[in-house]
C-alpha cells in the first residue's frame, strides 16, 4: 500500500468508504432479511440460533488464514486489491442466491439451502474484508489521520444503517409485495447486486504497489502446514500485546452484547407498542434504526473525531460509551405504548455507543500494530485485522446464538398474534441490561490504555529511525559489499569439490540434503538465549538455558556464548553437562564498569574449568566501541589470567586482516565470515566464504583459525544481491557445513535461535538467523 505520514487525498477515503458501506450493507440487510425466517417462514428459535452461530464462526476461523495470505502476497496488484475484487463477487452471488427462499419447500429445506449457502456468503465476506481492512490500516502512519479516515469510512458506511431499516416498511407493504418472503427473494437480487459494485471500488481505485520482489513467507499447498503453523504463532504474538488484547475485548463486549439484543427492538415495537400488530407498526421499526443511524451519521461521527483530537482516543472512547450507557437507560423508560415517538428522544444517546466504536477502534488497531512491528519487524495489517474482527465475528456469532436462547427463555413465540405474559418484558429488560453490563465492562477494560498520541508518536520515531539506520546499515555496512575482492586482489576461487550444484536440484531434494547434513551433525553453534520478549540485560534463568542446550546438544561438538553476565554464565556449565567443549566471551563495549564484570566472570569461568576457549569482545572494533589498544590491554589481562587456556578476540576476518597487533597477541584467530553481509548471491556465497578463511589463514602467521560467525537469514530484507529465503539459507548450511566437515575447518553457526530482540538492531533480518524459530522449532523440515 502507498503509506503516506500526513494526508491521504480525500478520494482516496471516499474509495476506502464506498467498500465500508459494502462492508456493513450486507450485515445491515441480513439482519433485516433475518426476520423473515421467524415471522413468516416460521424458523423456530433453534435454527435462528444455528443459521447465526455456525456460518460467523466458520467466518471466524477463515479470517486469520485470510489474513496471513493476504500479508504474504506477492503479486503485480500488491497484497490486497486482488482478494478484495473476488470477495466482491462471491458476496454478491452468493447473497442473491442464499434468499431464494420458498415457502412450499417446507422448514427443513429452507433451513438445510439457507444454512449452507450462507457458509458461501461468508467465505467470500472473509475474502474481502481481511484485505479490505487491512487497506485502511495501511493508508497512513499519522496518529490522527487514521482516525479521519475511518471517520469518512465509517460515515459512508453509516448509511447502510440508515437505508437498511426501510426494508422492513417495504416487505411488509402489501401493494408491493405478497408477502415478505417473496419480497426478501426480489430485493435480495438488488442488494446482492449494487453492493457488490461498491464493494469492487477500494480495488479499483486504491493505489498500491507491486509485491513481488518482497520477501514474504512462501504460500503454497506444499507449505500450507508451515503456514498454517506461522498463522497460529502470529495470532498468538498479537494477542500478547496488552494494548491490542484490550480493543479486541472491549469491542468484543460493546459490539456483541448490542448485536445480540439489536433484532429485539423489532419484536418490541410491534407487541409491546403495538400489541402484535405489525402493519399497523408500520415505519416505527424501521425509524427505530433509521433514525439511530441518522443520528449517527451526522452527529456520533463528527463529534467523536472532534472530540478524539482534543482528548484522545481512550477519553473519547469512554466519553462515548458512558453517553450510550444514559440512551439504554432511557430506552427502557421512552417505550410507551400509545405513544411510539418517545423512544426518538433516547436514539442520539444511544447511538454513540456503536457509533463511536470502529472509529476509534480502528484507528487505535493502527496504531498497536506499529507497535507489534517495533517489538518484532513484521508489518502485519492483515494479520491483526483478521484477529480483531475475528473477535467481533467470534462474538457475533455467540451474539445470534445468544439470541435465539433468550428468545427462548423469556417465552418469545414465533408468529404468535399475542405473547406469553412476561416475554416483551423479558426481552426489553435484556434490550436495556445486557448492553449496559457489557459497555460498563468494556469502559473497565479500557480504563489503563496507554497507546497515546504521544507514545504513538514515539512509536513512529523509533520506526523511522530503525528505517533508516537499516537502509544505511545495508547500504553501507562496515561489512563492505567489496571487502573481500579489494583484500584478494580480485582473485576468487573459481570452484571447490565441496559445493553442490543446485541449478538442477528441486525445493523437496534440497530440503533432503539440508536434513541429512543437519542429522550428520556440525563443528560448532553459536547459543542464543533470549526468549520471545526478552532484550539484551534481562536476567536468564537456568532452566531456559538447560532446556534450549537440550535441544541442539545431540548436534554440535562446541558451543559459543557471547556474555558471562545476566545469566549467560550458565551456558558454558549447561554444556559440559553435555560433553559439548566451550567458546565463552566476555561482551565488551563503551560501559566500562559491565567490562569488569565480564572480564572477571569469564576469568572464574576458566579458572573453575568451564572455558575452552576465552574470548574477549566480538566486534568491538568494528562497532568502533574501543581503540585497538583497549581492546588489547583487555586480551593481555585475560591471558595473564588464564595461562593454560587459549585467549582469543572475535572480530569480522578483515579486522585481522588489517590490525596485525591483534593477530600478535591472540592465541587463535577467531574470525566472523558473513557473505550475506557482503551482498554476495546464494550461488557465489559458499565460495566467497572460503575465500574469506583463505585471506585470514594467510596473515594468522600459522596460528589456528575458527569462523567463529557464518550463517544466512530465511526472512528479512535483501542486502544488495543476497537474497534472505527458505531454500538460500539451506543452501548455504549445506554447502558451509560440507566444506568444513571435509577440509577439516572449525566453524561455528550462526545461529541456534531466533531472537525476536534483534530486530531492534537490524531489522526484521536481524531475528532470522537460526537453525530453530524463537519456538524452539526446527524451521528447515
Amino acid at each position: 500500500m502507498s503509506t503516506s505520514t500526513k494526508q491521504v487525498p480525500f478520494g482516496q477515503k471516499v474509495a476506502f468508504g464506498v467498500g465500508m458501506l459494502a462492508n456493513q450493507m450486507f450485515p445491515a440487510v441480513l439482519g433485516i432479511f433475518m426476520v423473515v425466517l421467524v415471522q413468516d417462514l416460521g424458523f423456530p428459535g433453534w435454527m435462528w440460533g444455528v443459521i447465526y452461530f455456525f456460518p460467523r464462526i466458520f467466518d471466524a476461523f477463515t479470517d486469520p488464514i485470510m489474513g496471513f495470505i493476504s500479508d504474504n502476497t506477492k503479486s503485480r496488484w500488491g497484497r490486497r486489491r486482488q482478494y478484495v475484487f473476488l470477495g466482491a463477487i462471491i458476496m454478491g452471488v452468493s447473497f442473491v442466491i442464499m434468499w431464494q427462499l420458498f415457502r412450499v419447500n417446507g422448514i427443513d429445506y429452507n433451513f438445510t439451502y439457507f444454512l449452507l449457502w450462507s457458509f458461501v456468503f461468508y467465505l467470500g465476506l472473509t475474502i474481502f474484508s481481511v484485505p479490505y481492512v487491512a487497506m485502511g490500516y495501511e493508508m497512513s502512519n499519522d496518529f490522527h489521520e487514521r482516525t479521519s479516515i475511518m471517520a469518512v469510512a465509517q460515515w459512508i458506511g453509516q448509511w447502510a444503517w440508515v437505508i437498511a431499516p426501510w426494508f422492513w416498511v417495504i416487505m411488509y407493504d402489501q401493494s408491493l409485495f405478497e408477502s415478505a418472503d417473496v419480497a426478501t427473494r426480489t430485493l435480495a437480487v438488488w442488494v446482492g447486486i449494487v453492493c457488490m459494485i461498491f464493494a469492487m471500488v477500494p480495488a479499483i481505485f486504491i493505489k498500491s504497489k507491486s509485491t513481488l520482489n518482497e520477501n514474504y513467507s512462501p504460500l503454497s499447498i506444499k507449505t500450507i502446514g508451515g503456514s498454517l503453523a506461522e498463522i497460529l504463532s502470529g495470532f498468538k504474538e498479537a494477542f500478547v500485546i496488552k494494548p491490542f488484547r484490550q480493543l479486541c475485548i472491549a469491542t468484543f463486549l460493546v459490539f456483541n452484547a448490542f448485536n445480540t439484543i439489536a433484532a429485539f427492538s423489532f419484536f418490541i415495537i410491534v407487541y409491546h407498542l403495538f400489541d402484535g400488530d405489525a402493519g399497523a407498526a408500520g415505519f416505527w421499526p424501521t425509524l427505530f434504526g433509521s433514525l439511530g443511524a441518522l443520528g449517527t451519521t451526522f452527529m456520533v461521527i463528527p463529534v467523536v473525531t472532534r472530540l478524539s483530537r482534543m482528548v484522545g482516543k481512550k477519553k473519547a472512547f469512554l466519553i462515548s460509551q458512558g453517553i450510550s450507557i444514559f440512551g439504554y437507560i432511557l430506552l427502557w423508560f421512552l417505550f410507551i405504548p400509545g405513544k411510539p415517538y418517545m423512544f426518538i428522544i433516547a436514539l442520539p444517546f444511544f447511538s454513540f455507543g456503536i457509533g463511536s466504536l470502529f472509529v476509534l477502534m480502528m484507528s487505535m488497531t493502527a496504531d498497536v500494530i506499529d507497535l507489534d512491528e517495533l517489538n518484532t519487524g513484521k508489518r502485519r495489517e492483515g494479520t491483526f485485522g483478521a484477529i480483531y474482527w475475528w473477535m467481533v465475528k467470534f462474538g457475533f456469532a455467540i451474539a445470534g446464538g445468544l439470541s435465539g436462547v433468550i428468545m427462548s427463555s423469556v417465552g418469545f413465540d414465533s408468529g404468535a398474534q399475542t405473547q406469553p405474559e412476561g416475554a416483551i418484558d423479558g426481552l426489553r429488560f435484556f434490550f436495556s441490561g445486557l448492553p449496559i453490563l457489557g459497555t460498563l465492562f468494556a469502559m473497565y477494560v479500557m480504563w489503563n490504555y496507554d497507546v497515546t498520541e504521544e507514545r504513538s508518536g514515539e512509536i513512529r520515531a523509533a520506526l523511522d529511525a530503525r528505517e533508516n539506520a537499516s537502509k544505511k546499515k545495508l547500504s553501507s555496512s562496515n561489512y563492505q559489499t567489496d571487502k573481500l575482492k579489494s583484500l584478494s586482489n580480485g582473485e576468487f576461487l573459481l570452484k571447490s569439490s565441496t559445493d553442490t550444484d543446485f541449478t538442477t536440484i528441486s525445493p523437496s531434494e534440497i530440503k533432503t540434503l539440508f536434513t541429512k547434513s543437519f542429522n550428520d551433525g556440525f563443528y560448532g553453534l553459536c547459543f542464543s538465549p533470549y526468549l520471545e520478549g526478552q532484550n539484551i540485560g534481562d536476567v536468564l534463568s537456568k532452566n531456559q538455558i538447560n532446556k534450549r542446550m537440550e535441544i541442539i546438544a545431540p548436534y554440535t561438538k562446541w558451543i559459543r556464548s557471547f556474555s558471562c553476565t545476566d545469566g549467560n554464565e550458565f551456558i558454558p556449565k549447561a554444556a559440559r553437562e553435555k560433553g559439548l567443549k566451550t567458546i565463552v566471551g566476555a561482551w565488551i563495549d563503551t560501559d566500562k564498569a559491565k567490562n569488569e564484570k565480564e572480564i572477571k566472570n569469564l576469568i572464574k569461568l576458566g579458572k573453575e574449568g568451564y572455558v575452552d576457549i576465552a574470548v574477549v569482545g566480538n566486534e568491538v572494533l568494528l562497532r568502533n566501541d574501543l581503540t585497538e589498544q583497549e581492546v588489547l590491554a583487555y586480551i593481555k589481562r585475560v591471558k595473564d589470567a588464564l595461562p593454560n587456556i587459549p585467549v582469543g578476540y572475535v572480530d569480522a576476518y578483515f579486522q585481522f586482516v588489517e590490525r596485525p597487533n591483534i593477530v600478535k597477541a591472540c592465541d587463535v584467530i577467531l574470525a566472523n565470515c558473513y557473505p550475506f553481509w557482503e551482498g554476495y548471491p546464494i550461488d557465489q556465497a559458499a565460495l566467497s566464504l572460503q575465500q574469506m578463511y583463505a585471506v585470514t589463514k594467510k596473515i594468522a602467521h600459522g596460528k589456528d583459525v575458527i569462523i567463529t560467525e557464518t550463517g544466512w537469514p530465511n526472512k528479512g530484507e535483501n542486502n544488495s544481491e543476497a537474497e534472505p529465503s527458505q531454500e538460500n539459507a539451506m543452501k548455504y548450511f549445506i554447502n558451509s557445513t560440507n566444506w568444513a566437515k571435509q577440509e577439516g575447518i572449525q566453524l561455528f553457526y550462526f545461529s541456534s535461535f531466533d531472537e525476536s530482540w534483534k530486530v531492534h538492531h537490524e531489522g526484521d533480518v536481524g531475528q532470522r538467523w537460526g537453525l530453530w524459530d524463537k519456538n524452539e522449532t526446527l524451521k528447515y523440515q
